[in-house]
């Protein structure tokens, strides 16, 4: 028996599990790679003036916060913008955004597909209260998620409806979750057309068509590392350089979704990844990543409201 185990264990040294990229790697040469520093590569990094729409650092897998606002810093993000998504992570988004820092932050307000059962009109008046603080620049994360129906899909449908009339009555942007559930996100969406030059399809990882028709109807895109990945990413890196640069953004979605361009491969995404996704989707639209940058921080600043709340 105990020769068996030790056989085991032998054989499955040179195995190593990438969280990053969802797959085994064999061979001792990934197992190295995973172990290195991941932020010596940013040192050579040319800082850009950039904004992380989205990235959800009130999780607990962030308590080094600190060093990892400062690294953001660091490369060039100059506002980081909070992702809530149900009450409770709203509020602690909005309490981490009111606290000092070395980048400006903002964040979001909303009840996410997945947690859509506590919408109900006692949570809609909280988010309406989270609204009135400056710091809370979006509602959102709201939409559909059919992919695994966390929340029964009629009842996720109430809790966008619910949202997009709260952000009409406030005139605030939204920001937007649609996952397998496109076609009945653009039939609500097609309901509030007054609302829609003012949301951002966050994460968008879906097809030709998909896009084609987001950008017909007037939404803002987001794009995450999903675009720096080699498989899932390839239809996104070919249809990318359809979103007119005015329509643009840039977001982390951190802790998750690390570009796989990063030289060393990091289970933890963060802020400070973000100019991998500069990087990729630059090449893809052969665009120059300085003019790139600025194009989707102006953006994100008009989207937001940001310049107003920063002077």
């Amino acid at each position: 028996y105990q020769r068996r185990v030790r056989g085991l264990l032998m054989r499955g040294r040179g195995r190593a599990f990438n969280t990053s990229s969802y797959h085994y790697t064999g061979g001792q040469k990934k197992e190295n790679t995973l172990r290195s520093d991941p932020f010596e590569p940013l040192k050579a990094l040319k800082p850009l003036p950039l904004i992380d729409i989205g990235a959800n650092l009130s999780k607990k897998q962030f308590p080094d916060l600190p060093q990892v606002l400062k690294r953001a810093s660091d490369v060039g993000i100059k506002t980081i913008i909070l992702t809530g998504t149900t009450l409770r992570n709203s509020q602690e988004a909005l309490s981490l955004a009111q606290t000092e820092s070395v980048v400006s932050m903002f964040c979001t307000a909303g009840i996410h597909p997945h947690n859509a059962t506590e919408c109900n009109e006692e949570a809609i008046q909280k988010l309406k209260s989270f609204a009135s603080c400056p710091e809370v620049v979006s509602l959102g994360e709201c939409g559909l998620d059919f992919d695994r129906n966390f929340s029964p899909p009629d009842v996720q449908e109430k809790a966008f409806k619910k949202q997009i009339e709260l952000a009409r009555e406030l005139n605030m942007p939204l920001f937007l979750h649609e996952r397998s559930a496109h076609d009945r996100f653009v039939k609500i969406m097609s309901d509030y057309k007054d609302v829609i030059p003012r949301s951002v399809v966050h994460c968008f990882t879906g097809t030709r068509k998909e896009l084609e028709t987001y950008l017909s109807m007037g939404f803002h895109i987001g794009i995450t590392g999903w675009i720096c990945d080699e498989k899932r990413g390839k239809i996104l890196r070919e249809i990318v350089s359809l979103i007119p640069l005015d329509k643009l953004m840039l977001e982390t979605d951190a802790p998750y979704l690390a570009p796989h361009n990063v030289p060393v491969r990091v289970r933890r995404n963060e802020p400070c990844f973000l100019p991998y996704v500069l990087e990729m989707t630059a090449r893809c639209m052969a665009v120059d990543s300085s003019i790139l940058a600025n194009r989707t921080t102006e953006n994100a600043n008009k989207f937001f409201g940001l310049g107003k709340l920063q002077t």
